[in-house]
């Protein structure tokens, strides 16, 4: 009987959705379990591979959260939409930070992190055989959404020839009819460029002619080096009329694990963001809404010091490159660096050997679409002196001689 009962259950099988079928592959889970082998074989490794930022949350921030948590008020579900102080929070950074006003009741929607909102607005606006414009290379998480909205992407390519911006004369008539999204992001991830306002003006008006929404993806944008603040998509005469830029507490507190995001701008955009997370969410817990408010209008100092700090690594890392003759252009903005790769290597090879023979993890261009092959990504996410041992120990495999 048992052995009758244990074959069919042998005999049953889950059937998944196709649409599960249609997710990019996550490329850089390969270069996870390749890190974590040389780490457990007892291996000094340098990250230099990951986006996860390496301070704590501010002392202040975090106070919030503790005496917050002791409310009854926030341990009761949330309203659908989260608490209006904390969309006014972010109003007022706006106003303070860019000069943005934003209405807090009709364009501001909270996220569990930007990736959602950047992965819930492919599915509120796209249906299969529509098209997204997306920047290669840019960030693998665009391409989930596009996917699970059955819809298509079409590349618009990222070079250095054009300050790694894209060039929308280049697209094509066909992907122009049937385009309805497109994403951007600056300070860009992976290529450290900036954006000046004249993009987005050029954006906007691109938009406004083919009838598509923009998503500009602004999780760094506090993080702009050399004294250049960077340039809100939301700063641009109508810029409402046409997308919604994504904002995050991730990078500019150091709270990438308290997932706090927004979508702001577009008011229908926003409101169907916040229809979509109506069905799949009740919020994010009331306290840690309260520590986000409390980042947003709190001192800023912290802030300041954090981009300081992250200048700081950029150049300590720039003058080392420089000494071994591993010569590229400086980051602009967020806390990566894009290096080309030295002759007779790809990307994806270059980040063996650097892992095998120096134990320093880099994250490959084509990780992050075809025209980031021939270059990697190195994260300012570790102390000066770890960013100059690892240039030391790719100084002698003499790849630059």
């Amino acid at each position: 009987m048992n052995s009758s009962f244990s074959s069919q259950v042998s005999a049953f099988e889950i059937q998944p959705a196709e649409r599960m079928q249609e997710l990019p592959t996550q490329f850089f889970a390969t270069l996870v379990r390749k890190a974590n082998e040389q780490i457990t074989a007892g291996h000094d490794v340098i990250n230099l591979g990951q986006g996860n930022p390496d301070q704590p949350t501010p002392p202040h921030i975090v106070k919030t959260l503790q005496e917050a948590a002791e409310n009854p008020l926030y341990h009761r579900y949330p309203p659908f939409n989260g608490f209006m102080f904390l969309k006014q929070a972010i109003a007022q950074r706006y106003k303070e930070d860019y000069g943005v006003d934003l209405n807090p009741e009709t364009e501001v929607a909270i996220l569990f992190g930007g990736k959602t909102g950047l992965v819930e607005i492919s599915q509120c606006l796209l249906n299969p055989g529509d098209v997204c414009l997306v920047p290669d290379p840019g960030y693998p998480d665009y391409w989930s959404g596009v996917a699970l909205s059955g819809a298509r992407m079409a590349f618009m390519p990222l070079r250095e020839s054009n300050a790694f911006l894209p060039d929308y004369s280049a697209l094509s008539a066909d992907d122009l009819n049937k385009a309805k999204l497109m994403f951007i992001n600056y300070p860009n991830n992976p290529t450290g460029a900036a954006a000046p306002a004249s993009f987005y003006q050029d954006t906007i008006r691109f938009a406004e002619k083919h009838g598509i929404v923009v998503a500009s993806d602004f999780a760094y944008g506090a993080l702009g080096f050399d004294g250049q603040k960077p340039v809100s998509f939301l700063q641009q005469p109508g810029a409402k009329e046409v997308g919604v830029e994504f904002y995050t507490l991730s990078k500019t507190y150091n709270m990438a694990g308290w997932r706090v995001g927004f979508a702001l701008g577009n008011p229908e955009v926003v409101r169907l963001i916040n229809l979509i997370q109506d069905h799949y969410y009740c919020s994010l817990f009331g306290g840690i809404q309260a520590a986000a408010a409390a980042a947003l209008t709190g001192p800023q100092d912290c802030v300041t010091s954090l981009l300081a700090m992250y200048q700081g690594r950029r150049d300590a890392l720039y003058s080392a490159l420089d000494q071994i003759g591993w010569k590229a252009q400086r980051s602009q903005g967020s806390f990566f660096t894009w290096l080309p790769v030295p002759k007779g290597y790809t990307s994806a090879s270059l980040a063996d050997l650097l892992l095998e023979e120096a134990k320093i993890v880099v994250a490959p261009g084509i990780g992050f679409g075809e025209n980031g092959e021939g270059y990697v990504r190195l994260g300012l996410l570790t102390p000066e002196e770890r960013l100059r041992e690892a240039v030391n120990r790719i100084a002698k495999l003499n790849l630059f001689s």
